[in-house]
Formats: C-alpha cells, sequence, structure tokens
C-alpha cells in the first residue's frame, strides 16, 4: 500500500511540475522589461507558449515564402511591399537564406484568401505570413499548413489558431496613448471625432478600444462620432468631409487610425473650418504639416510603421525556420513616441503636405536585436546563422 501511494504521489508531483511549467511557458518566459509591452494587449490575443518552438523546417535553405496580403490599396501596404522587395528580400537572398516570395492578394475577401493560402502550402512553400486579417477566419487554414509542415506568421494584427505566430504593437495601448495625447492637447474638454480602420479587424479594433477608454477619462471630452476611414487616405477624406458637411458643431480634435491622417488633414483643409489637432502616426504628408506647424501637435506614435512592422514579422519567421524556438504565441512590442525633433530630423522645411510616403524610425529602434533575441529560445543572428552540417 505504501508503495502504491508513493508511487501516486511520485506521479501526482509530475503531473504539477508539468502543469507549473506549462504556466511559465510563453510570457512568464520574457524578461519582465519585455513584458511590459502585454500590458493592456486585446484579452483574445493567444499568449501562451508557442507550438513552434521546437519546430524544424522540411529541408535546408534557401526557402520559399509565400505572402497572403489581404489589400493592396493604400500608401501603408505599398511602403510595406517596397521593404519586402527592395531590402528585406534581396538581403535574405544574398544571404542563401530565401529563394523567392510568391505574393498573392485577396482584396479584403476571407475566402479567397484561405484558398490562396492553401494553394500556397500545395505549392511547397515553407512558411507564410499574412497580414491585417481577420482573427478566427483562417484558424483552420493555417492548422491545415502547420499539419503540413508550414508555419504561417501574421503581422500588423493577430490571429488565434495556435499554430500561428502573431506580431505587432499593443494596438490598445497605441489607441490609448493616441487618445491621451490629443485629450491633453486640448486640455480634456471638447468635441472629437474618432476616424476608424475596419471594423471587425483585430488592430482596427484594439486601436479603438484603447482610444475610447482613453477619451473616457475625461469628462469634458465628448466623442461626437465614428467613422470608417478603412486605412486608406481617400476613402478616410471622403468619409470626414461628409461628416463635416452633416455635423455643424464645434470640431476640436480628431483621433484617427493610420494610413489616413493625410486624407484627414485634407478634409479639414477643403472644409473651411479652423485647424484642429489630429493624431500622427508617420503619414509623411501630414507629418510635414505638423513640421510647418509646430504647436499644431505635441506628440506622434509609431503604432504601426509599415516597413517596421513587416520587418518584425520577417524577423520571426527568419529564426522559425532556422530553428530558433519562438517563445510565444505573439510578438509584442510598445508603440514608440516621437517628437517634433525627430520630424525634423526626418523632413526637410521643403516637404509636401500631400506626400504619400512614410517615416519610420530604424528597424533596430523598431525591433531591437535583445527583443527579438528575447522571444526565441535558441538566439541567433538571423543574417549570419548558418545551417548545422
Amino acid at each position: 500500500m505504501r508503495v502504491a501511494l508513493k508511487c501516486i504521489a511520485a506521479g501526482t508531483a509530475m503531473m504539477l511540475l508539468s502543469a507549473g511549467m506549462a504556466a511559465a511557458a510563453g510570457l512568464d518566459e520574457l524578461l519582465p522589461e519585455h513584458q511590459k509591452a502585454y500590458e493592456g494587449l486585446d484579452k483574445n490575443q493567444p499568449t501562451g507558449a508557442s507550438l513552434l518552438r521546437d519546430f524544424k523546417p522540411r529541408h535546408g535553405p534557401p526557402w520559399t515564402i509565400g505572402y497572403a496580403s489581404s489589400y493592396a490599396g493604400n500608401t501603408w501596404r505599398a511602403a510595406s511591399m517596397d521593404r519586402l522587395m527592395k531590402v528585406l528580400l534581396p538581403q535574405a537572398q544574398q544571404a542563401g537564406l530565401i529563394k523567392d516570395v510568391i505574393v498573392k492578394q485577396s482584396d479584403l475577401k476571407d475566402a479567397v484568401q484561405i484558398q490562396q493560402m492553401r494553394q500556397l502550402v500545395d505549392q511547397g512553400v515553407d512558411a507564410i505570413f499574412l497580414c491585417c486579417s481577420n482573427v478566427t477566419a483562417l484558424n483552420q487554414t493555417i492548422k491545415y499548413a502547420y499539419d503540413k509542415g508550414v508555419p504561417v506568421f501574421s503581422y500588423s494584427g493577430y490571429v488565434t489558431a495556435p499554430e500561428a505566430i502573431s506580431v505587432s504593437a499593443n494596438y490598445v495601448d497605441g489607441g490609448y496613448q493616441i487618445a491621451k495625447a490629443i485629450a491633453e492637447k486640448i486640455k480634456g474638454k471638447g468635441n472629437v471625432l474618432l476616424v476608424s480602420g475596419i471594423a471587425g479587424l483585430a488592430s482596427s479594433d484594439s486601436f479603438d478600444s484603447g482610444a475610447k477608454k482613453a477619451l473616457a477619462e475625461y469628462p469634458g471630452i465628448k466623442l461626437i462620432g465614428t467613422v470608417q476611414g478603412q486605412w486608406t487616405d481617400q476613402v478616410a477624406q471622403v468619409e470626414v468631409q461628409k461628416f463635416l458637411a452633416t455635423h455643424p458643431e464645434q470640431l476640436d480634435a480628431i483621433v484617427l487610425q493610420s494610413p489616413s491622417e493625410n486624407g484627414v488633414l485634407q478634409a479639414l483643409l477643403q472644409s473651411g473650418r479652423p485647424m484642429v489637432p489630429i493624431s500622427i502616426a508617420g503619414e509623411a504628408g501630414a507629418t510635414c504639416y505638423w513640421r510647418q506647424h509646430p504647436d499644431w501637435v505635441d506628440a506622434g506614435f509609431y503604432v504601426w510603421p509599415p516597413g517596421d512592422e513587416l520587418y518584425i514579422v520577417w524577423n520571426m519567421m527568419l529564426r522559425t525556420l532556422q530553428g530558433q524556438g519562438p517563445k510565444i504565441q505573439s510578438v509584442i512590442r510598445p508603440v514608440l513616441k516621437f517628437t517634433y525633433d525627430d520630424v525634423k530630423a526626418a523632413l526637410p522645411e521643403d516637404c509636401k503636405i500631400d506626400d504619400p510616403n512614410w517615416i519610420e524610425p530604424p528597424a533596430e529602434a523598431w525591433f531591437p536585436k535583445a527583443l527579438a533575441d528575447d522571444m526565441v529560445l535558441r538566439p541567433a543572428d538571423p543574417m549570419t546563422w548558418k545551417p548545422a552540417n
């Protein structure tokens, strides 16, 4: 009897130990300073242990990558693609890591994106990354890819499939910080318009929840409307123009999601109304207006710099293919504040307020090596890594 009880006790201890190790995996494995970026994160975004921590690719480099993009029609997507094709891909090809990237565009249609992802898997890609997608619609397809040995990485938003890795800034915190800065600029009083992105997509909904939380902290501020800018300047301009035409009351500030600040700026300039502060996140045109009008706003915030966001997912994808072992399902970095002095350094005096390009922080400032190394179990510089013989 005593032997049996000892065996049961030992087995129970092993179960508890295993449970404790499982609970500690993921977020608890990160350094405390890196865990801070996860505070206030969307509660639906997964932060458990990555199922890819022991992933090994089917063969060594060079690998073929699939990019299942959901949309191509705004300045953000153009800048992101520019970084991929002109910088990241050539560097990885020169290092002998990547053979090619196959790009698919689904025009915001989940069914098309699902079909394209399955096609990429079936034609033999070694990994897939995707952008700004529905949080649940792709989950079965992500598992299909995982079961075939093809890891999937999502950026600028997240997916809830446990097999995937999602990388982004903390969009809830981004919305909160941006809205709070605007609220402070108007001294906690006035009417505010919110220009959202695309309702139902993770980054858009997360940003809005953070922004509304910040505005609610100021009893003197009234949110007088929300319009959908669709992350496209032309759409945002039209929607703000329509709002202004049908809402004659005073407007004191606009909180918005990028890319839409160029369009919102043009709508205000053309309305004949007094200029009001708007949030700035890197579109060069609106940032140029700030350079020319130093008192317009007090701070900008990098929440989703296009090339830098792609850099994170690219970095994590390479590390995973190299067997470095991602610790956690979601790789999160904090938003990054920038100042008027930063704008002066980034843009010349003769800049144009209709410039469709972006200003971005250096890649190392956005995703430092120390942060990237902490996100994996077996860190190595992905660009100098060599496969074991």
